[in-house]
């Protein structure tokens, strides 16, 4: 679950090309009888407008701490009769009513981010009444080769170049299997965009995307990687987008690396598979790629096969305790987070876990309120 801060928020608010077409998307769809969910509300400002806009009824979901600003919010501009706050995951909530409305922007960079598609499916079938409105109805994603020695050098330039004189590249490995995000110009573009999956929000069941992208080099330079971005389709007609020439907007670009940087010319071939799989609440991206040279069409220039997966540094003594035949046993840490979980399931109140624990644990914790932090977070984890 990504956790913003305010001033997060505040941004994604002054972003006046996403809100612009979400403030046209939410008074095209809410009707004065209309009952609006707003999955993610943050600090409020979709469901204030849904109020605005004439809804009967708002419920605003929100699992972080936040939603206390959106609550005051809500209070001191007079909806708080018609927005209920309600502090939780979206698939954790039962409404006493359907909605004729459901708005959410939960993405990242990309669409395909932590539980976003998990939670707008199970929304879709549990909570929207039929012939309800998804906002947004789709996203559709594109990428292309570009050229972006700015971004490239940002992420290698550390490890080629090391001024001590140090082989450094098992970090370059790692690095190079992260994506991260960057603006790109159209001049940097060296295919033609291509279309690779498209999001509907009306009909999706699985997180899951897997595509094939072929180009044919439009224009000769180095290139560097893949520059990936969606238009986002909030309503017929109403729409945005981060793709390069457009106006900036907070989502930015993501950027995927290629091993190495390849001096492409025209009419070589770029093939990508492009793949994006929820793995718990955070997704493994794949990005395979193959260029063929336009002189000799036998000839491949360069073979990349690169994932997030590589762009984890695990030591073997951490992937030993991954495995399905490990036996595992309690560290000091778990030893205490299990006896707060048991005293928590007895019934005790807080403040007599702390001491408990305190007791327990003596050379862990100096005092009680430092026990209660511990006992504290792990009861916002795990009670009702």
């Amino acid at each position: 679950m990504a956790i913003y801060s305010i001033s997060g928020y505040g941004s994604m608010i002054a972003d006046k090309g996403r809100m612009d077409a979400y403030v046209k998307a939410l008074r095209q769809a809410v009707k004065p009888a209309s009952v609006v969910l707003d999955i993610g509300t943050g600090t409020g400002i979709f469901a204030l407008l849904a109020c605005q806009f004439g809804a009967k009824k708002v419920y605003a979901i929100e699992p972080s701490d936040t939603i206390q600003v959106a609550r005051e919010i809500a209070y001191v501009n007079g909806y708080a009769d018609r927005i209920q706050l309600i502090q939780q995951l979206s698939n954790q909530v039962k409404l006493p009513e359907l909605a004729d409305v459901i708005i959410s922007d939960i993405r990242g960079v990309l669409p395909l981010f932590q539980q976003h598609i998990p939670s707008i499916v199970d929304a879709r079938k549990r909570l929207l009444a039929p012939g309800g409105i998804m906002i947004p109805q789709r996203d559709t994603l594109w990428a292309a080769v570009v050229e972006v020695p700015h971004l490239y050098n940002r992420i290698v330039s550390a490890w080629d170049d090391s001024e001590y004189g140090f082989d450094m590249k098992a970090a370059r490995q790692i690095v190079t299997n992260i994506w991260s995000k960057g603006w790109v110009a159209p001049a940097q573009l060296l295919t033609t965009p291509q279309s690779w999956a498209t999001l509907d929000y009306t009909t999706i069941e699985s997180p899951d995307i897997s595509a094939e992208i072929n180009w044919d080099v439009a224009k000769s330079g180095t290139a560097h990687g893949l520059s990936v971005w969606f238009d986002a389709t909030l309503a017929e007609g109403i729409s945005f987008s981060n793709a390069p020439g457009m106006p900036e907007l907070i989502y930015s670009i993501a950027f995927f690396p290629w091993t190495e940087a390849v001096l492409l010319r025209v009419g070589d071939k770029v093939s990508v598979t492009l793949q994006a799989n929820l793995v718990g609440d955070d997704y493994i991206w794949r990005w395979n790629t193959c260029i063929l040279n336009q002189e000799n069409p036998t000839e491949i220039k360069a073979n990349f096969k690169q994932s997030t997966f590589f762009g984890m540094p695990l030591s073997p003594a951490q992937l030993r305790k991954t495995a399905a035949n490990y036996v595992p046993t309690l560290n000091e840490d778990g030893e205490i987070d299990r006896l707060i979980v048991e005293f928590m399931s007895s019934g005790m109140a807080l403040g007599d876990i702390a001491n408990r624990v305190k007791e327990k644990f003596p050379s862990r914790f100096r005092n009680s309120p430092e026990a209660l932090t511990r006992v504290g977070d792990l009861s916002k984890k795990y009670s009702k």
